[in-house]
């Protein structure tokens, strides 16, 4: 059975991509003095700020909740690999176009010569289930431990990438006994701020690459799909986008020599149509 012609969705076809749609009212002063202030600052004081890295501070109204901050993780995983041009269509849009078939038709679809559509669609289909994969798993890893960065690895290696994103959420204040501010106006704000920085229009129209997704956790946490990478340095080379989050107080002190980074064990593999 020949896939689906792709079009564009409207938010209200796609739910999902409402908070990617909607409009954000006008930021406090406060927050945006606060989002320049931490542009000027390294997000990491050990690690060498490069001429070529982009810096996106982005300062939330309040506290955030672990679940928040998974929430912010994997759509920025969905959106670069968009961007990147390693999804031909936004996540939520491919999951629509090209649902699981049953096993009914997958046998029936074996008996018959493949069309250039169905071959797309089972590696649309591949694709998903590994992301969703890592999606799932990153999941489970928030809810386990704190985890104050996380890596988006695109070409070459998790050692050496050709492309590489971080998201540091080391400044937040999860865990508050205050109340948390919404995750989906959270996330306007993340993403207003990615698009007014204007972060992907430079960047020339990449190959397919392996997405490898990386994020630190306590050594002790108990992780077991993750893979522990004790010794792992973070990239000195490849175009690089950090991405610092914060809510405008001090966060509490962590002892961040006990948190070691882990890999996911599957690479994710784009597909072009």
């Amino acid at each position: 059975m020949a896939a689906p012609e792709l079009e564009r969705l409207s938010p209200a076809v796609v739910p999902d991509l409402e908070w990617y749609e909607e409009s954000e009212e006008r930021p406090d002063a406060q927050l945006d003095r606060l989002e320049t202030a931490a542009a000027l600052a390294p997000s990491n004081p050990s690690e060498p700020f490069r001429p070529r890295d982009c810096l996106v501070p982005v300062v939330f109204p309040g506290p955030v909740s672990p679940e928040g901050c998974c929430r912010f993780t994997c759509e920025l995983l969905k959106h670069i690999m968009y961007q990147r041009q390693q999804l031909p269509l936004p996540y939520e849009q491919l999951k629509h176009f090209y649902r699981k078939t049953s096993p009914q038709a997958e046998d029936t679809a074996r008996k018959k010569p493949r069309t250039s559509a169905e071959v797309n669609s089972r590696k649309c289909q591949q694709a998903l289930a590994e992301l969703e994969s890592v999606l799932s798993h990153l999941e489970d890893l928030f809810a386990r431990t704190l985890v104050p960065r996380v890596l988006i690895l695109l070409g070459g290696s998790a050692v050496s990438p050709k492309e590489f994103y971080e998201l540091d959420l080391s400044r937040l204040v999860p865990f508050s006994v205050d109340q948390g501010v919404s995750t989906a106006a959270c996330l306007r704000r993340l993403f207003r701020a990615i698009f007014l920085a204007d972060v992907f229009s430079d960047l020339q129209s990449p190959p397919l690459m392996g997405t490898v997704v990386m994020a630190q956790g306590h050594r002790d946490c108990g992780e077991e799909w993750f893979r522990p990478k004790v010794n792992y340095r973070v990239p000195s080379r490849g175009h690089k986008l950090t991405v610092t989050l914060s809510c405008g107080r001090p966060p509490s002190l962590t002892a961040l020599e006990d948190y070691i980074w882990f890999q996911a064990p599957v690479t994710l593999k784009g597909f072009h149509e």
